[in-house]
């Protein structure tokens, strides 16, 4: 089970992407130890969330690169099945 889901995690992220990930959530969780639960903390909960947002257009990014290389693949067959027709 652990596997699937790292490989899935791999899929999408590469070890960049994973590495920002891991240390943004840490300086917040840092941050919120550090400066408690005082107004500060919404700087760091936005900054926090600007990250989130990167990562997942990120994720869509890929998974929509993806889509398409295999949409183009399908009419890149479907071109050589009909060359093959009229040869």
């Amino acid at each position: 089970m652990c596997g699937e889901r790292k490989d899935i995690m791999f899929k999408y992220f590469d070890m960049g992407s994973l590495i920002v990930i891991i240390v943004t959530f840490v300086l917040f969780a840092l941050a919120l130890v550090t400066k408690g639960f005082t107004h500060d903390l919404l700087l760091e909960a936005g900054v926090f969330l600007v990250s989130v947002k990167l990562i997942i257009m990120a994720y869509r990014n890929t998974v929509n690169n993806q889509m398409m290389a295999r949409e183009l693949a399908e009419i890149k067959a479907h071109i050589q099945g009909k060359e093959k027709v009229h040869e």
